[in-house]
């Protein structure tokens, strides 16, 4: 790819490339869930607009901050110290592995239609099996294997053509009764029900920061905020479009229940099994590309953060291949933590989707906060009203599992620190340290007695 030969259409395209990633086949029964029509249209808006200025920020910070080059959390270490850049890189890169798990789950979850000992994908057979995924694709990429554009375009096209046909489709087969008997979320407060569905919208919104990186391929400079806002306005209403035209097939009741990928469910009750063969097929061929990119994303955090001294100097170890082989095995390791973790699960697709976007609040807060002190503008104000108001409906629960994984892993800006002979806390950080350590007691005294359920 060429510097300064992409245009405006495929500027737009890579920017939906980035984002239409796993979370769009399981909508359905996560917003059935949690709410009706009513519900779903006003947190598509929120959600909509929130992430809208979020992509803007990150697009302010490329252009204002081109030397802060080495990802979102250099944007926290620039505003508000090393510390918070330090939970910010370790956050960024804790999401990307807990995302990774879902897609795992979701695979097994789509196989277990026909293999019944995979279950929902949270059965022991289904975590062994992921397990040998994970390391398979670990040795794969240590080998020096890389995304080829042919894998790149294959997987685009996987994503996008079993969804917008899912969308023609159920266009053409709504039912005004269905959709009418489905328009409001039963009895809980509306307010409750757009809620429980936030960290879903931020799970399928995931790469949104994404945008900004392509300003340097433009062949011209104003071409990325276009490219930006059409490229973002499309993915969102091909999310809303998924989760709203549902609504007209099946009952509320019936689409909560339906086992993920529920896409897949949705379009068997209406033209057959052959549907769900069709979507499931194009999801597996999709995760299975972004489960590579995110793991390269993943361990790339790792390795730029290590070359820039915020990590231990042992991440920045590369093989022969050129791969970052350090961080790609703490990247393997949290993985296969987490997939046991699942075995444990209520709802293991669910529960590593929402923890996933818990764990990217905090990078996308502190990015927000620094566009916010450096421009005082509106946009950057709403992106930090709006990643304020997402760790509030985040709850506490998934705030203080956020808060069992970055507490063990301050271990690491330790290390970081006494390799450089410097005092590892100052009075701040030390604070800082406190308020996540007690979080994290916390969390696993609640775990422990069942006030928290995973």
């Amino acid at each position: 790819m060429s510097t300064g030969k992409l245009s405006l259409p495929t500027l737009t395209a890579m920017v939906v490339g980035s984002m239409v990633g796993a979370g769009v086949f399981s909508l359905p029964r996560n917003f059935a869930q949690a709410t009706g029509v009513f519900g779903a249209l006003i947190a598509w808006v929120i959600a909509g607009v929130g992430m809208l200025m979020l992509a803007f920020v990150f697009q302010t910070l490329a252009v204002r901050k081109p030397d802060l080059n080495a990802g979102v959390y250099a944007y926290a270490k620039a505003g508000f110290g090393e510390f918070p850049g330090f939970y910010s890189a370790f956050g960024y890169w804790a999401s990307a592995c807990v995302g990774n798990v879902s897609y795992w789950v979701l695979i097994k979850s789509t196989l277990g239609a026909a293999v019944p000992g995979f279950g929902e994908g949270d059965t022991i057979l289904a975590v062994l099996v992921s397990v040998v995924g994970v390391w398979a694709f670990h040795f794969m990429i240590v080998r020096g294997v890389k995304e080829a554009a042919a894998i790149n375009r294959i997987v685009t096209v996987a994503k996008l053509v079993p969804i917008v046909l899912f969308i023609v489709i159920l266009a053409v087969a709504m039912r005004g009764g269905v959709f009418s008997m489905n328009w409001y979320g039963g009895d809980e407060a509306l307010f409750d029900q757009v809620k429980a569905t936030m960290l879903v919208t931020v799970f399928v919104f995931l790469g949104v920061e994404g945008a900004s990186v392509y300003s340097r391929y433009a062949r011209r400079r104003e071409d990325v905020g276009k490219a930006t806002v059409l490229g973002f306005v499309s993915v969102l209403a091909l999310f809303a479009s998924v989760t709203l035209l549902s609504y007209g097939v099946l009952p509320r009741a019936e689409l909560a229940k339906i086992r993920q990928p529920s896409m897949a469910g949705v379009l068997e009750s209406v033209v057959g099994s052959w549907g769900a063969v069709f979507i499931s097929v194009g999801l597996i061929v999709s995760v299975l590309g972004a489960y590579l990119a995110w793991t390269l994303m993943a361990a790339e955090v790792l390795f730029v953060a290590a070359r820039d001294n915020d990590m231990p100097a042992f991440l920045r170890r590369e093989n022969r291949q050129g791969a970052p082989v350090a961080a790609l095995v703490i990247t393997s390791v949290l993985i296969t933590a987490v997939l046991a973790v699942t075995l444990f699960s209520d709802d293991a697709f669910t529960f590593t989707l929402k923890l996933c976007s818990s764990l990217s609040l905090v990078p996308y807060l502190l990015a927000a906060g620094y566009a916010l002190k450096l421009t005082k503008g509106v946009v950057a104000a709403l992106a930090v009203v709006y990643t304020a108001f997402l760790i509030f409906a985040a709850g506490l629960e998934f705030l203080l599992l956020s808060c069992i994984i970055y507490a063990p892993g301050t271990i690491l800006f330790a290390i970081t620190r006494r390799e450089h002979g410097r005092r590892v806390f100052s009075p701040a950080e030390l604070a800082l340290f406190a308020v996540v350590a007690a979080g994290a007691v916390v969390g696993v005294i609640g775990l422990a007695t069942g006030w928290i359920t995973i």
